[in-house]
């Protein structure tokens, strides 16, 4: 397991929900032993705000911020690209059901149909990203190329092994398309995820134009948002790391 990996997820699992509130509510209970009101005051905090994190109205303020930076491509054979790249979000380990083969997650397949999508409409030459940084099983570009090939039909022609986060998608992705001359391509991620991935793949020299897939704030406000869910606490926790994950980006490489 990478050493680096492992303690970004570490450090992720303490900033983002449910563990943050949780945390500012047991800083709120020991302060609470001096500090009465201000105690309760800050557990008060973490309670409302882990309960807006749990509702769809709360992760829809979040998501739609990030997902309406990245709009999708209105006619892909008019942008000039010269290749599609796209990058892995996720595997499902040994699948029984396909031979205990590992499988693409659901945001990797999401990604994976969208652009067989745009191969099909633009004939472009595919780029799949992504390791195996946990060091287990396969890693993400070999599964979702091999899931392009036996499930969409589709060839790839690079297939990038070695990257273990969005930043060296970036750098190990546009290697290997100087290499053969390409200097503009489509990209495809999660319309939350593009944000990022647009601005470290800006400081690699490639002209990228984005093709966000898989929007999840679009949907009208019904009174099931206002609803805890396990399902919205993910979305809120998915925006959480893109927000603080753009804010580390322009840190580490502005």
């Amino acid at each position: 397991m990478s050493i680096s990996w492992f303690f970004t997820n570490l450090l992720a699992a303490f900033l983002l929900p449910p563990l943050s509130p949780v945390i500012l509510g047991c800083l709120g209970w020991w302060l609470g032993r001096r500090f009465r009101y201000v105690g309760n005051a800050i557990i008060l905090v973490s309670i409302a705000l882990l309960l807006v994190l749990f509702t769809g109205a709360g992760s829809c303020l979040l998501m739609a911020r990030l997902e309406n930076r990245s709009l999708p491509v209105p006619n892909p054979k008019r942008v000039d690209a010269k290749a599609i790249v796209i990058l892995g979000g996720g595997r499902s380990f040994a699948a029984p059901e396909d031979g205990d083969r590992d499988q693409p997650g659901a945001q990797t397949l999401a990604r994976l149909r969208h652009g067989a999508r745009l191969h099909r409409l633009t004939g472009l030459p595919v780029l799949v990203s992504g390791g195996a940084p946990d060091q287990g099983g396969e890693s993400e570009a070999a599964v979702m190329a091999r899931a392009l090939r036996e499930d969409f039909k589709i060839p790839v022609r690079w297939i990038e092994v070695t990257s273990e986060n969005t930043a060296q998608n970036a750098a190990h992705a546009s290697t290997l398309l100087r290499e053969a001359g390409i200097d503009r391509v489509l990209l495809v991620t999660d319309a939350m995820h593009m944000p990022r991935a647009m601005q470290i793949f800006s400081k690699t020299g490639l002209a990228v134009v984005p093709a966000a897939t898989d929007f999840r704030s679009r949907k009208p406000l019904s009174v099931a948002d206002f609803v805890p869910s396990a399902g919205a606490l993910q979305n809120s926790h998915y925006a959480l790391h893109e927000w603080i994950g753009m804010f580390w980006y322009w840190l580490r490489y502005s």
